[in-house]
């Protein structure tokens, strides 16, 4: 077996690691937070996962005093009708802390599941954020498996955070996803929100995404693309 098929392997079996870590997480748990979501369309990395149409999303994350912690997220989708993926979870375990009064680094192991498909869709992701000042971040993904396929898969983001006001902020993000096997190498794309707090704690946000066109070129014109996507989100 190479490197290649084990470091696979061994991430198609991490899954069963992640629940047991949730659980060994919850056992030592000094706090639970959660959220969730209805959004007019769920867009990822610049693609919609529900076809342009509605979904609702709810997630909670449980932490620890040492750092490590983890988490479970869920969304309505819509793929190809070949698929009939309709719901996706996600399980995550972690370790997040402060490095210095301006430095935050986060590391974890992220497990897509679509349950109910046809197909096998689950892959698995190693992810690392850093950010400076809480409003500044740069983000990394790597998988062998990326978007359940058999591609490897590395995605960069760039991100900003602005106050404007005291209940108004703006959100921007740019991001370029390498895929191996992706017509031109992968594709960029980018994201600009405005996030209203309405009342505590629901928010009001309003994004505009885009894509190149080598998005369109490997999803479709019904998935990537420029779209906007309005959503009432909260967190507890």
């Amino acid at each position: 077996m190479n490197a290649f098929q084990h470091s696979r392997r061994m991430l198609r079996r991490s899954h069963v690691l992640l629940i047991l870590l949730a659980a060994a997480g919850m056992a030592t748990a000094h706090d639970i937070s959660g959220n969730a979501a209805l959004t007019s369309d769920y867009v990822w990395r610049g693609s919609t996962q529900s076809h342009g149409d509605a979904a609702a999303q709810a997630g909670f994350k449980v932490p620890t005093e040492s750092g490590f912690y983890a988490s479970a997220w869920g969304s309505s989708v819509e793929f190809a009708p070949d698929t009939h993926a309709s719901s996706e979870l996600d399980f995550t375990v972690g370790w997040g802390k402060q490095l210095s009064e301006d430095w935050a680094l986060d590391a974890n192991v992220l497990h897509y599941r679509y349950p109910s498909t046809t197909v096998d869709l689950n892959w698995t992701e190693l992810n690392t954020t850093l950010t400076w000042k809480n409003n500044y971040w740069l983000s990394l993904a790597w998988s062998p498996e990326a978007l359940g396929t058999t591609q490897d898969g590395l995605y960069s983001q760039l991100g900003a955070r602005v106050p404007v006001k005291e209940r108004l902020r703006l959100e921007a993000m740019a991001g370029y996803y390498t895929l191996q096997d992706a017509p031109g190498g992968g594709y960029a794309h980018g994201q600009v929100s405005a996030i209203w707090a309405i009342a505590a704690p629901l928010e009001l946000r309003v994004s505009a995404h885009a894509t190149d066109r080598h998005a369109r070129d490997l999803f479709g014109d019904d998935f990537a693309g420029s779209r906007w996507e309005v959503a009432v989100q909260g967190a507890f």
